[in-house]
């Protein structure tokens, strides 16, 4: 701050001036009138020194962060004109702050660096990752939606769409490296909890109705199946769609990730993934935990060795008569609470009603059976034959595991409220409408009704329908029954926790596909779309390590909490003085502030203090 006024005048007008630099812009502003000469020759004999003094008192409140200011406003002022379309916001984000803390402690900037170093790009290939990642968190849209929106962060970064395609490619080029990275500097911000490791897979659309071609490798000259094909969807869409397989810790954070065709077998994907992360490890122990989709007698067997163990869910359908029979034999059954022994019997005909049943209505049974022979739990394995091709077969052979067996009455009354309310949509069906005009499918409320034909002789059949009773009832003799497949000796208890944790790893596809909306997806290059997911990767770990550290400090919010929070974090530049926070506070941005030392609670910041901000955390 410094004293300025006319030094040709006879007459000057004291004003308290300011330097303001706002990103690259540079100006002065009066902020302050201190009064005219002959005014201020009422109260001191020496003008000029009165005014520099209060410069002087103006620069320590200044210091301390409180001063007085005033600003003229013109009412009648208009919009400056500008050759956009449509109109922009001019509110600038700042809540990017909190993930640049995350982002920093990646070391992601030296991971570009290195590769800037040996290649010939120009490009800061660490600002456009950042701001990707960014945008996917806090404002989720295309790579083009991304860049126009460049102007609404705080920073206000500056490079070219064609430097985000370019910087795509080689990203994807460096796929394994950055995995990697990402993975071993994650350690230094939270301990992981590789002990168990729980692996998934899901799907994601495109904004296209053609699937990719095959394609010869230009390198080793092998036949590629394209990305983009079609598959089973699990939002059942008649687009084509890719695969991602998700390791998780135990703690819910991304381990590792792999991208493979929508048309692929997603058992197939589990081994090589897995491999790669036993490598990352060191190959230290851990125990794999899936659904049953993803526990094939390979992979099973795969986990089987080097120390490696697994629980995988199973279906007590698929189980051999033997199995079954067992399953069904009301013996040996165990409440998870105390151990007592327990039958079925008495779980299913108790009052639950009755307050002093309560806790055996809360709680589970269990029964474990083993299941060394891999054909009676309904596994199979892949059989090459001499002439190259394969198949899925019955595996035959030997496995150390055992049946996990449970059963509780709350899931068993909540299968058949399920069922019941599928049965009477069943018979509106039959009421209201033509069932050969109803979409069928295994798991479609048509599959209770059966169709029988009656005719007589040399005359055409009639077609009768009606609910089939035997398909309830043979669906009601597995109502609250569930089973996991195990080869550790530890206590059903134990290995029932483990993996009743599962939905840690759906809990990180609901994010990406609902919070960060990571479909549909537009890219066609085989290069960008996996680069996509990527991006796409880095933004979920840097979300599950804020979540982490955010229950470490002793809160718990939901993720529309936090993201509400961080997207709401805008502030406004207020004639390019100061900036005002178009934000309230909150329980959230309270305890950021306290875990990141940010102190982004205020209601004005100066320019030069949300630019140190960002210095310390590049520091």
């Amino acid at each position: 701050m410094k004293l300025n006024y006319d030094r040709k005048s006879k007459d000057p007008t004291y004003f308290i001036q300011m330097g303001i630099r706002n990103g690259k812009k540079t100006t002065t502003k009066n902020v302050k009138r201190i009064g005219k000469h002959s005014e201020l020759l009422v109260i001191t004999p020496d003008p000029l020194a009165y005014a520099k003094k209060q410069v002087e008192e103006f620069n320590k409140e200044y210091q301390e962060g409180k001063i007085d200011m005033s600003f003229k406003v013109d009412y009648t002022e208009k919009l400056s004109a500008t050759k956009d379309i449509s109109s922009r916001s001019a509110l600038l984000n700042v809540g990017y702050f909190v993930l640049q803390n995350i982002y920093h402690d990646l070391k992601l900037s030296d991971f570009f660096k290195d590769i800037k170093s040996n290649s010939k790009i120009t490009f800061d290939c660490n600002t456009i990752n950042r701001f990707l990642t960014f945008a996917r968190i806090l404002d989720p849209k295309s790579k083009l939606g991304t860049f126009d929106r460049l102007d609404s962060y705080y920073e206000m970064p500056s490079f070219e769409y064609q430097h985000i395609l370019r910087f795509m490619d080689l990203l994807e080029e460096h796929y394994d490296n950055y995995l990697e990275h990402l993975y071993t500097n994650s350690e230094s911000i939270i301990k992981k909890n590789t002990s168990v490791c729980y692996f998934d897979c899901t799907n994601y659309y495109f904004e296209s109705e053609d699937e990719d071609d095959e394609y010869v490798d230009e390198a080793t000259g092998e036949i590629l199946k394209g990305l983009r094909r079609y598959g089973p969807s699990k939002e059942h869409r008649p687009n084509p769609i890719v695969q991602m397989g998700l390791f998780v810790d135990g703690n819910g954070i991304p381990i590792s990730m792999c991208i493979n065709s929508g048309s692929d077998n997603e058992q197939k994907c589990a081994v090589p993934l897995e491999q790669k992360i036993t490598k990352m490890f060191n190959n230290k122990q851990f125990i794999y935990c899936a659904d049953a989709g993803l526990g094939s007698f390979n992979i099973r067997k795969f986990n089987s060795m080097g120390g490696r163990a697994f629980i995988v869910t199973q279906s007590v359908k698929k189980l051999s008569d033997k199995l079954q029979k067992a399953v069904f034999n009301d013996y040996d059954y165990r409440r998870i609470s105390d151990d007592s022994p327990i039958t079925i019997s008495r779980m299913k005909e108790f009052d639950r009603f009755n307050k002093e049943n309560l806790p055996l209505y809360n709680d589970t049974v269990y029964k474990i059976i083993d299941a060394d022979n891999a054909i009676d739990v309904g596994l199979y394995e892949e059989k090459i034959y001499k002439n190259g091709k394969s198949r899925m077969v019955k595996s035959k052979a030997l496995l150390k595991q055992k049946i996990i067996i449970t059963f509780s009455r709350k899931m068993m009354e909540y299968q058949r409220h399920i069922r019941n309310a599928q049965i009477e949509r069943a018979k509106n069906i039959l009421n209201n409408k033509n069932v050969e005009d109803v979409k069928k499918g295994p798991h479609d409320v048509t599959r209770f009704i059966k169709r029988t034909s009656k005719g007589q002789d040399g005359e055409k059949a009639s077609d009768y329908y009606e609910i089939d009773h035997s398909i309830i009832d043979r669906e009601e003799k597995y109502d609250g029954y569930y089973a996991v497949a195990t080869n550790l000796e530890d206590d059903a208890k134990s290995i029932l926790a483990v993996n009743s944790k599962r939905y840690k790893i759906e809990d990180c596809f609901r994010v990406l596909k609902t919070n960060f909306n990571a479909r549909p997806v537009y890219h066609r290059n085989r290069n960008r779309i996996i680069a996509h997911f990527m991006v796409c990767y880095t933004a979920l770990l840097i979300y599950r390590l804020l979540e982490n550290k955010l229950d470490q400090y002793g809160t718990h919010f939901t993720t529309d909490n936090i993201l509400d929070t961080l997207r709401n974090m805008n502030v406004m530049n207020t004639q390019d003085a100061f900036y005002t926070a178009t934000y309230t506070g909150s329980q959230v941005c309270t305890t950021l502030n306290g875990i990141f030392d940010l102190g982004l609670d205020k209601k004005f910041y100066l320019p030069k203090e949300l630019n140190k901000k960002i210095k310390k955390i590049f520091n």
